[in-house]
């Protein structure tokens, strides 16, 4: 995988806007929508794309391509650094990425800024979700929202005391041995973080994802500890196999998402998740345009129908994320009766102590020139050298 060092590229990428003058004169920005091209090629999160086959009553990719003549060709991402990689191959006209994706994609020049003027349903969005650090850069929207969430602890209910703290994948992880279920990649190393800033405040951990050496020498021995008690693995493209261990309690006790509560909570399954009181991590997804998109069309027409009412409160319902506007909270509401309420889209405070994925870099993303912090490539290897592959 290729990684570029985020500081020096925004410089040189800032400069150029600059020159650009007004967002609105960018040459990479779309000045009208024309025809649809006839396809568009996406790269998605597993469950952001429905059309229907995996559940008829979930499908807005249908209704997309009956009206606008795009056929929609997607491809799922494991992780955000697996979704880079994909943008950047040249083979794609978007996707939806999330912070720790989106950051990256902004500052190399990967994703072009989007005239949100052409959206007609992006006015009805939450301002609380426009114009922030994972999907604008300097003012100017790269994306626009699709849904957030938090990454939950979960457990079986029959083999698991209740939690409230992530002690029971840590400190408490020998009880557990060989039943627990962790999320495969770099950016887990920041939930051993916020452990850490609970528990041993000393290290004077403010962000999780900006650590310095011995910050990152210490969510690393925490996460070797863990290591020895042989947690099972799930990824962006593996979860369904996460709801399949729990269901058949091979596992007991891990990290989650909203999507494989709902699922077990429909098979009945014994468990229960919540949001621990050190806080967690979680996403903030959005939709974005590659600059070199063969199908621009198609994709700005893609970008405006996943912010609908119909189109954001199926799939907001569909993974379990809150949705990003009121209208789309109401369609919700027809087909999942509290969505809006278990997902808490309205409730800002809920949010407060949710760190939504975020590139690690070398200046610890501050205008200290006196700090330095373990870059995204040594997280990397890092994780390759924890997980032996």
């Amino acid at each position: 995988m290729r990684h570029l060092r985020v500081l020096a590229v925004m410089a040189v990428f800032v400069i150029l806007l600059a020159a650009c003058g007004s967002p609105a004169a960018s040459d990479d920005m779309l000045d009208e929508i024309g025809e649809g091209e006839g396809e568009l090629n996406l790269i998605i999160w597993a469950g952001y794309a429905e059309d229907g086959s995996a559940f008829p009553e979930f499908d807005w990719v249908t209704p997309f391509e009956e009206e606008t003549g795009c056929i929609v060709n997607a491809t799922v991402q494991a992780d955000s650094a697996n979704g880079v990689q994909l943008l950047r191959s040249g083979e794609y006209d978007g996707g939806s990425f999330s912070g720790n994706a989106t950051d990256r994609l902004m500052a190399a020049g990967d994703v072009a800024p989007v005239n949100v003027e052409l959206l007609e349903n992006y006015g009805n969005v939450f301002d609380g979700l426009k114009d922030q650090a994972h999907n604008s850069l300097d003012g100017v929207p790269y994306g626009v929202p699709h849904g957030r969430g938090p990454n939950l602890l979960i457990w079986n209910t029959e083999e698991v005391e209740p939690q409230t703290t992530w002690e029971g994948i840590w400190e408490n992880a020998a009880e557990y041995e060989g039943r627990l279920s962790i999320f495969d990649s770099p950016d887990f190393i920041a939930d051993a973080a916020i452990h850490l800033m609970a528990t041993q405040p000393d290290l004077g951990i403010e962000n999780p994802y900006q650590l310095s050496q011995e910050q990152f020498d210490a969510a690393i021995a925490l996460l070797e500890e863990q290591f020895t008690h042989n947690p099972q693995f799930w990824n962006g493209a593996t979860f369904a196999d996460q709801i399949t261990a729990f269901a058949a309690g091979d596992v007991v006790i891990g990290t989650t998402w909203q999507f494989q509560v709902n699922s077990l909570l429909a098979e009945e399954a014994p468990i229960e998740a919540i949001k621990p009181e050190e806080g967690t991590t979680g996403w903030s997804d959005t939709w974005m345009i590659a600059s070199e998109a063969a199908n621009p069309n198609c994709m700005y027409m893609w970008m405006d129908h996943m912010m609908s009412a119909e189109a954001n409160g199926q799939a907001t319902v569909y993974f379990g994320e809150a949705p990003t506007s009121q209208e789309a909270c109401d369609y919700a509401e027809t087909i999942a009766e509290g969505h809006c309420d278990l997902t808490h889209a309205t409730d800002e405070e809920y949010w407060g102590d949710i760190w939504y994925w975020s590139t690690a870099r070398e200046d610890c993303a501050d205008d200290d020139d006196s700090t330095t912090c373990v870059d995204y490539d040594g997280w990397v290897e890092a994780w390759t050298t924890l997980t032996g592959s």
